[in-house]
């Protein structure tokens, strides 16, 4: 095997810790809708899951708004359906397809730098598109009443059954003294929202979850074999390893790059199968994950596979290609049809391959349904799509590379690891708690999805 050396980048000097994927398990406390005085742990600020009247519910300090008159919804308590105790708060469109607005209350003791757990259900009837026509808020507010940074928009917790959760942890910003909890449903004429089971605690900061992911440069030549070349990626994923990363990326085609007068038919093979019993050695080695593209063989279909090893070695997951280049379909591979999330011990991620950067779709689907990082081995293309897909997403992304480079983006679009020379890697501590708000538009992981219009039609296609 020819001499091999090395490159390293780093985000920062420190060795990562430990670190384990924690999904945020969120409390539903029993209380009545009013403002409850702050308890000894310093926790509690406010509960609500029971409304008899909506007169009781004003009374009690829920209020509501309307950008104005004409665009007011209807607002109603109703005693079913609900959770926790009886009644639930109503939004309805009223007929009205202008419609926008919400219940919201007060919440007061709100200290700045600290942390708070807000959570809401929510089920509605008629309403079509509920990302986007049913949000729920939290607007900070100073003592003066305005706004104190921009408001975080509550995701998605969960979604199964008819009650669906939405919710998260957030700070409070520099001038915040309280939390305005607003209710919404808005653009949906024949619709309607019960809102039940509202929680707002003081929380300690989220710990920090960390990742060290990779990238590789490497690029075999000159080989008569597959293997020959699995190899060499193989020697460069060892190196990840010794570094300690939990997580590598490989590039597209890890058994036809670099191999003489060879296509994705005369090299593929099923999953498992060779090569990603290969991967699983080094993975399993030096318990990490490795992501890698190959060809695969499945019946009569050649794909463009990028496979997900796990720590034990063993495949977690595979994607296939979605988005093919003509030179791709007349080489005879045939598309994927699907793009799915992968759950690791850190986070979740999400694969693309090369020719699906060229498109806005893949990335977004992956990020809809909650990938953190997106792995994308990759032959050649556009460095500015990547980066728009990193910042159109607010997802990580690390590409491997042939004719484009090696590197891992932020949130932003900023470069945080890059492998320039051929053979290495690079790679990047990332804390995947970390926000990333836009100081002028707040947290855009959270709003983007709120704000997105899936519902329209694009003339021409179907």
């Amino acid at each position: 095997m020819n001499t091999i050396t090395y490159a390293y980048a780093s985000m920062t000097g420190s060795r990562r810790g430990s670190c384990r994927y924690a999904l945020v398990t969120l409390l539903a406390m029993a209380g009545v809708a009013l403002v409850l005085p702050l308890q000894a742990n310093g926790q509690m600020l406010f509960s609500g899951d029971s409304f008899a009247t909506i007169q009781a519910a004003r009374d009690a300090g829920w209020l509501t708004w309307s950008q104005r008159e004409e665009t007011t919804p209807q607002f109603t308590v109703a005693e079913k359906p609900s959770v926790g105790g009886p009644g639930s708060l109503v939004v309805s469109g009223a007929s009205n397809s202008a419609a926008h607005g919400c219940w919201y209350f007060d919440v007061s003791g709100i200290t700045a730098g600290n942390h708070y757990r807000f959570k809401a259900s929510y089920t509605t009837r008629g309403v079509p598109h509920e990302r986007y026509q049913v949000v729920a808020r939290l607007d900070w507010r100073k003592g003066d009443g305005g706004r104190a940074g921009q408001p975080e928009y509550a995701p998605d917790l969960d979604a199964e059954g008819a009650w669906k959760d939405v919710g998260g942890i957030f700070r409070a910003p520099d001038g915040a003294e309280t939390a305005r909890i607003e209710l919404y449903l808005g653009f949906c004429p024949q619709g309607a929202v019960w809102w039940d089971g509202i929680v707002l605690e003081r929380v300690p900061p989220p710990p920090k979850r960390m990742a060290r992911v990779a990238t590789a440069n490497c690029y075999p030549s000159g080989n008569t074999k597959s293997a020959e070349s699995v190899e060499e990626f193989c020697a460069v994923a060892e190196e990840a390893g010794r570094q300690k990363c939990d997580i590598v990326c490989l590039g597209e085609g890890v058994n036809l790059a670099g191999v003489r007068n060879a296509g994705y038919s005369d090299i593929a093979e099923p999953i498992p199968g060779p090569t990603t019993k290969r991967l699983g050695e080094v993975a399993r080695q030096y318990k990490m994950y490795i992501v890698a593209a190959l060809g695969e063989l499945d019946g009569h279909a050649v794909y463009n596979t990028s496979v997900l090893i796990d720590r034990n070695g063993d495949v977690a997951g595979k994607y296939r290609k979605v988005q093919l280049p003509r030179e791709e379909i007349e080489a005879g591979v045939t598309p994927g049809d699907d793009f799915p999330v992968f759950d690791t011990d850190f986070g979740r991620i999400g694969m693309m391959v090369c020719w699906d950067n060229q498109y806005a779709e893949p990335a977004r689907a992956l990020a809809f349904q909650g990938a953190e990082i997106i792995f994308m081995p990759i032959w050649g293309g556009n460095t500015i799509l990547t980066r728009a897909r990193a910042i159109e997403n607010q997802v990580h992304v690390v590409s491997s590379g042939y004719s484009i480079g090696s590197t891992v983006y932020d949130p932003w679009g900023n470069l945080l690891a890059e492998a320039k020379e051929r053979p290495s890697i690079a790679w990047a501590d990332i804390d995947l708690n970390q926000t990333h708000p836009e100081p002028w538009l707040g947290n855009m992981r959270h709003r983007f999805f709120r704000e997105l219009r899936v519902d329209i039609p694009v003339p021409g296609l179907k």
